[in-house]
């Protein structure tokens, strides 16, 4: 681990940065983490909260003369995606992560950062910290599980928080200040095989694509990315229907919110079509790297004999999972009318494993506009249930509609304006945002959101860019100071 990060500016945000990526924190396992926050506010003093599902809640008093300005609520999530590549060992739930300094950027090796949303955090960290800043009323909102389900958000009660306004610290680009978000909704799917034995005469091939970017899969959606299973299966209903390809077993992706970067598959198929299991493969190597030439240069696809599985998923199972797979919609589904290149609608078909009798898939349909959520979750449903699967849809929350009349959203503008001479960016992402569930439990909060540059988060290329923390955590400390009066 190297400890070079401590020394960048502002050194407030980066100690603490450097503290949070020594603690595993992945999503449902941040209780170290809550610890970690819980013990940093008691040491200072501060009024602490943790409330029943895990949320923490620190209060700080305003400075002198400055107890008459609106109360604001520092916000961030304290968990992190855990995505590392296939060649990397670490535990999450043990290691700490190894980040580093790379010219411009801190990254870390084979694994995510956790600068989404660990930069957030420490910047709150360090606003509850200084003796020097001047501000109004402070509360730090540390919610857990924003990840894999926004279960902080979902669980966080009415009336405990006094402010008025919400700063939001989980947002990705310097220079951008965001007004509204995209809803969410997960789709669990499931099906039943019966394992049926091996015929004889087959061999048995490890099929393995590898190598995608990966990356959000709300932010980087619109960014054309191979997704690993839509390959996989699109190559699998090629193979069946013209080599008797028989599947053993899936494993695809691996989280609900990461664009799948990884898929395996073991397959068989008779042994006097082997020569063109493996010609076919390549041909679709050679494919698969034209189509993404210029968005997945590293694209690996290829098949290594194995040993024999002792049995396969059955054949009308798997006739039905490859084409509900391949046919399930995935990406850019519509564009905004209302924002010109904003995201309105999109899937993320981000799991499809065999466990056991069974086969699971997961997806995560986003939308800002909550009719063509619903129609999107309607299209999933059919495509999964016209071929026998079972869907089930949960963890839906709202999107966050923006407010061009927000006091703060003002005063921010005129803020960065006069301190950097140019005016912000005012936008609308397509990604889940707390704001949305939150501004539903305080709908009398002003919110906003923003942060430093962030690159391809829920990836191990995650990346925050130095000189914008440091321009983050300036605008910061100049909006804290010119928070409007009651």
């Amino acid at each position: 681990m190297s400890k070079e990060i401590q020394n960048l500016k502002p050194e407030a945000i980066w100690k603490h940065f450097y503290s949070l990526t020594q603690i595993p924190r992945p999503s449902k396992s941040e209780q170290a983490s809550v610890d970690f926050v819980k013990k940093f506010a008691t040491d200072l003093k501060l009024e602490t909260i943790v409330d029943e599902v895990g949320n923490v809640i620190v209060r700080k008093p305003a400075t002198p003369g400055m107890e008459d300005r609106k109360g604001v609520v520092l916000q961030g999530h304290l968990d992190m995606v855990p995505q590392k590549n296939s060649d990397t060992k670490h535990d999450f739930e043990k290691d700490p992560i190894d980040a580093y300094v790379d010219g411009e950027w801190v990254k870390a090796r084979g694994t995510t950062l956790g600068a989404d949303n660990g930069i957030g955090v420490a910047a709150a960290l360090a606003v509850l910290e200084s003796k020097n800043l001047v501000h109004g009323p402070i509360e730090a909102l540390f919610t857990i599980d924003e990840e894999t389900g926004m279960t902080g958000a979902f669980g966080l009660k009415a009336g405990v928080l006094k402010g008025d306004i919400l700063m939001n610290l989980d947002s990705e680009d310097e220079g951008e200040l965001y007004v509204g978000c995209a809803g969410g909704l997960d789709a669990n799917i499931k099906y039943e095989f019966i394992p049926t034995p091996v015929p004889s005469g087959m061999v048995a091939y490890k099929l393995v694509i590898k190598g995608l970017k990966g990356g959000h899969s709300g932010l980087d959606i619109v960014l054309g990315r191979g997704n690993s299973i839509k390959l996989l299966f699109r190559f699998m209903y090629v193979v069946e229907k013209s080599l008797g390809a028989r599947l053993a077993s899936i494993d695809g992706g691996s989280l609900r919110n990461a664009i799948p970067r990884e898929a395996i598959a073991v397959v068989v198929v008779p042994s006097s079509k082997a020569s063109d299991f493996e010609k076919e493969v390549k041909a679709y190597l050679n494919i698969y790297r034209s189509e993404f030439s210029m968005t997945e240069p590293d694209l690996s696809f290829a098949a290594e004999k194995t040993d024999m599985p002792s049995t396969l998923i059955d054949e009308k199972t798997q006739f039905n999972l490859i084409r509900a797979a391949f046919g399930c919609p995935n990406g850019v589904v519509r564009m905004s009318d209302a924002v010109p290149g904003l995201v309105e609608t999109s899937n993320n078909l981000a799991r499809v494993y065999s466990e056991g009798n069974f086969i699971h898939a997961a997806c995560l349909l986003r939308s800002s506009v909550d009719s063509a959520k619903d129609a999107l979750a309607d299209k999933v449903a059919s495509v999964f249930e016209l071929s026998g699967g079972q869907v089930v849809f949960s963890g839906g929350y709202p999107g966050w509609k923006p407010n061009p009349a927000s006091p703060i959203l003002k005063a921010m503008l005129e803020i960065y304006k006069n301190k950097y001479g140019k005016t912000p960016e005012v936008k609308a992402i397509h990604a889940g945002l707390e704001c949305g569930l939150l501004g539903g439990v305080y709908p009398n909060w002003d919110m906003i959101s923003f942060g430093p540059t962030i690159r391809f988060p829920h990836s191990p290329d995650e990346k925050v860019n130095i000189e914008t923390v440091g321009k983050f955590w300036d605008f910061l400390v100049e909006v804290l100071k010119e928070v409007p009066k009651k």
